[in-house]
C-alpha cells in the first residue's frame, strides 16, 4: 500500500530520517512510534508531501487518497457540521450540480454516483461522529469561532475522519480528546476499512487499534507484528541479544588490543599483529542502550501530615457566582491515589483547581491541613515557561535563598544534568518542558500531587517512568488524565464528575469504560446529560458575567494610562506626586484583581462551552 525507499530527510544539517525503508500492508493498521524528537512527524510531513525527502522515493498505488489533519484548525462562521459535511469534496461539488445541472443524461450520471456513495445518508453519518467527538445537537451548530481551540482541532478530527481517505494519517489524534472520545475514536478505528498510519503514545490506544508497529529510532524504521504490547516484547528480545553480542564483541575486542600490544613490536609476530588491527579497524561497534535522561523522573517525598489532608462538605465551586460543582462531599488522605472521571466541561479541572486553593467555595466547607503543601500541574505552565530562560534559571528563581547544589539537586531528579540545565526552554522538546514544569512544581516537596494531563507530550517511555515515579513517591496523588494505561497504573480510588457534583465511583477502569459504552449503545443520552451541566441560560449569564470582567479591566487601565500621563508631565493642581503614586499603586492592585475575575470568567464560558 505505501512504501518508503531508503528515505533520508535533514532539517538544519541534521540527519532527523537517515536511509529509512519500510513497507506498509495494504489495509494494515500501523502504529508509528518512537522517542519525542526522533522524527515521527517529520515522516509524516514527508508522507503527505509538505517536506521533500533529500534521498529516496515514495510511492503507493495511482489514485490512492491520503487524509490527514492539517496544522491550522478549522475557523470562521460555519458550523462543525457544515465543517465536516463539506470535507467530502466530491459530494459537496455533486450536490451542487445536482442543482443546475439541465443535460438529463449527465444529471442522471450525477445521482447514480450520489448514490454509490452513499451521499443521502451523509448529515446522519456526520453527526455521529461529531457526537463521538463530544458534540451535542446544540454545539453541531455553533459557529466554529465560538469554540477554543481544542474544540476546533475535534472539528478537524472529524472532518478527517468523514472524508474516508484510503490512506488515514493520524498524528497524536487523543491529546485533544477526553477519555470518553477517545474510546468511541477507537471503536471507530477498529472498523475503518483502509490502511492507517497511527502516532500515538498510549499503550492501550495502540494494543485495541493496531496490527503492526512501525518503529522510528536513529533515523531508521523497523516494522513488528502485533500490537504494543508484542513490540515491547520482541524490542526486550533484541536488546538483549544486543546487550550478549555487544558483550562478545568487546571481550574479542579488548583481546586483539592486548595481541596487538604484546606482539607489535616483535618480528616473529609482526604481521599477524598488523593483521589483528585491520580486523579491530573494520570491527563495528555494536549499539548498546542508552542511559536516557529524558526518563528521569524523581518527585521528593513529603513529611509526614495527620490525615485528612483536604475534606469537602457540602461544597460548591464556579466562577464569579456561577457554580459548576454542588454538594462536593470529599476526603482525601496522605496515601490517597484519585482518579478525576468525566467528559470535558463537566467540571473535572474546576475540582482540581478547588483541591490546589486556586479557587475557595461558594458554599459549604473546605478544610485542608494549615502545613500542606500542594504540587499543581497543568499543561498552560509548560506553555508559559519563559522561552529565553534556562532550567537553572527557572528553578534559581523559585528557590530563593536555596544554594546551587539544592538547585542543580532539584533539577537533575528530572534529567536537567550538565550542559541541558543551562539550555535555553525554547530549544527543549515538548516532553522535556513537560518534565520541567514537574520538576518547578515540586521543588518544595509537595504533601499532594495534582496532575491534569500530564502525558500529553510524553512518549511511551516516558509515560512508563513517569508512572514508576509516582507509584515510588509518598505523597498524595489526584490526576486527570485521557491515558488509560497511565490511570489503571497509578489510581487505586475513582471519582466521576458529572452532572454538576462528584461523586466515588465504585469499580476499576474497566468497570468505567464498560459504564461509557453502555450509555453509548443506549443512543448517549447519559453523556448528553453531562456536556449540558450548564443549561443554556447559565451560558448567556457567564458571556455576561466575561463581558462585565472585560469592561471593567478596559476602565482600569484606561485610568491607570491617564494617571501614567500626569506622572510623566507636570503635575495637576490640587495633587501631589505622591498622591499620583499612591493612586498608582492602588489601581495596579485593581488592575491585577480585574484581570484575575476576567480570566476566571473567560474560563467558566469555555467550560460551559
Amino acid at each position: 500500500m505505501l512504501n518508503l525507499t531508503d528515505i533520508t530527510v535533514r532539517l538544519g544539517g541534521r540527519a532527523i530520517i537517515d536511509g529509512a525503508t519500510a513497507k506498509l500492508p495494504p489495509g494494515g493498521r500501523v502504529g508509528l512510534i518512537g522517542r519525542n524528537g526522533a522524527g515521527k512527524t517529520t515522516l509524516i510531513k514527508t508522507i503527505t508531501g509538505q517536506l521533500e525527502p533529500d534521498t529516496g522515493s515514495i510511492t503507493m498505488p495511482r489514485g490512492t487518497t491520503l487524509g490527514y489533519i492539517a496544522q491550522e484548525a478549522p475557523h470562521g462562521d460555519s458550523t462543525p457540521f457544515e465543517t465536516v459535511l463539506a470535507a467530502d469534496k466530491e459530494r459537496t461539488a455533486l450536490m451542487a450540480e445536482s442543482e443546475t445541472c439541465e443535460d438529463p443524461d449527465r444529471l442522471g450520471d450525477v445521482y447514480e454516483r450520489l448514490i454509490a456513495i452513499d451521499a443521502y445518508t451523509a448529515p446522519s453519518r456526520a453527526s455521529t461522529i461529531l457526537v463521538g467527538l463530544g458534540f451535542d445537537e446544540d454545539m453541531q451548530h455553533r459557529p466554529l469561532d465560538s469554540f477554543s481551540g481544542g474544540w476546533k482541532m475535534r472539528v478537524a478530527l472529524a472532518s478527517l475522519l468523514f472524508s474516508q481517505p484510503d490512506c488515514l494519517l493520524l498524528d497524536e489524534p487523543s491529546n485533544h480528546l477526553d477519555l470518553e472520545a477517545v474510546l468511541w475514536l477507537e471503536d471507530f478505528l477498529k472498523s475503518y476499512p483502509a490502511t492507517i498510519l497511527l502516532v500515538s503514545h498510549e499503550r492501550d490506544f495502540l494494543n485495541n487499534i493496531v496490527d503492526h508497529i512501525l518503529h522510528l529510532g536513529s533515523g531508521k524504521l523497523t516494522l513488528y507484528p502485533g500490537g504494543y504490547d508484542a513490540f515491547e516484547r520482541q524490542r526486550a528480545e533484541r536488546q538483549a541479544q544486543l546487550a550478549s553480542a555487544k558483550a562478545k564483541q568487546d571481550a574479542q575486542r579488548a583481546h586483539l588490543q592486548e595481541y596487538i600490544a604484546k606482539n607489535s613490536a616483535r618480528a616473529s609476530t609482526a604481521k599477524q599483529a598488523q593483521s589483528r588491527v585491520k580486523m579491530l579497524a573494520k570491527m563495528q561497534p555494536i549499539a548498546e542502550m542508552i542511559d536516557d535522561p529524558s526518563l528521569s523522573f524523581d518527585f521528593p517525598n513529603p513529611d509526614e501530615l495527620r490525615p485528612p489532608l483536604i475534606t469537602l462538605d457540602l461544597a460548591a465551586v464556579g466562577y464569579s457566582e456561577t457554580p459548576i460543582l454542588k454538594r462536593l462531599n470529599l476526603r482525601i488522605d496522605p496515601d490517597d491515589r484519585l482518579a478525576l472521571l468525566g467528559r470535558n466541561g463537566n467540571g473535572k479541572t474546576t475540582l482540581a483547581r478547588l483541591l490546589a486553593a486556586q479557587l475557595t467555595p461558594m458554599e459549604g466547607e473546605m478544610n485542608a491541613s494549615g502545613k500542606m503543601r500542594v504540587g499543581y500541574f497543568t499543561q498552560y505552565q509548560v506553555e508559559e515557561l519563559d522561552r529565553d530562560e534556562t532550567p537553572l534559571q527557572h528553578m534559581t528563581g523559585l528557590m530563593k535563598g536555596a544554594s546551587q547544589g539544592a538547585v542543580r539537586g532539584q533539577l537533575g531528579r528530572f534529567g536537567f544534568e550538565g550542559q541541558k540545565a543551562t539550555t535555553q526552554v525554547g530549544k527543549l522538546s515538548g516532553g522535556e518542558r513537560a518534565r520541567l514544569a514537574l520538576a518547578l512544581i515540586t521543588r518544595d516537596a509537595p504533601h499532594m500531587l495534582i496532575l491534569d494531563e500530564p502525558t500529553n507530550h510524553l512518549d511511551v517511555d516516558a509515560r512508563e517512568a513517569l508512572i514508576q515515579a509516582l507509584n515510588a513517591y509518598s505523597g498524595a496523588v489526584v490526576i486527570v488524565s485521557h491515558d488509560r494505561h497511565m490511570l489503571e497504573m497509578t489510581a487505586d480510588r475513582l471519582v466521576l464528575v458529572d452532572s454538576g457534583t462528584a461523586k466515588d465511583f465504585d469499580g476499576s477502569i474497566e468497570d468505567y469504560i464498560a459504564f461509557v459504552l453502555s450509555k453509548d449503545d443506549k443512543g448517549g443520552k447519559g453523556e448528553k446529560k453531562g456536556r449540558k451541566a450548564l443549561n443554556r441560560d447559565k451560558e448567556k449569564e457567564l458571556k455576561k458575567v466575561a463581558r462585565d470582567a472585560e469592561a471593567a479591566l478596559a476602565r482600569l487601565i484606561g485610568k491607570r494610562e491617564e494617571i501614567d500621563a500626569a506622572l510623566a508631565g507636570p503635575t495637576p493642581a490640587g495633587q501631589s506626586m505622591g498622591e499620583l503614586m499612591k493612586q498608582r499603586a492602588e489601581l495596579d492592585a485593581q488592575v491585577e484583581a480585574a484581570e484575575l475575575a476576567w480570566m476566571e470568567a473567560s474560563e467558566a464560558l469555555e467550560a460551559a462551552g
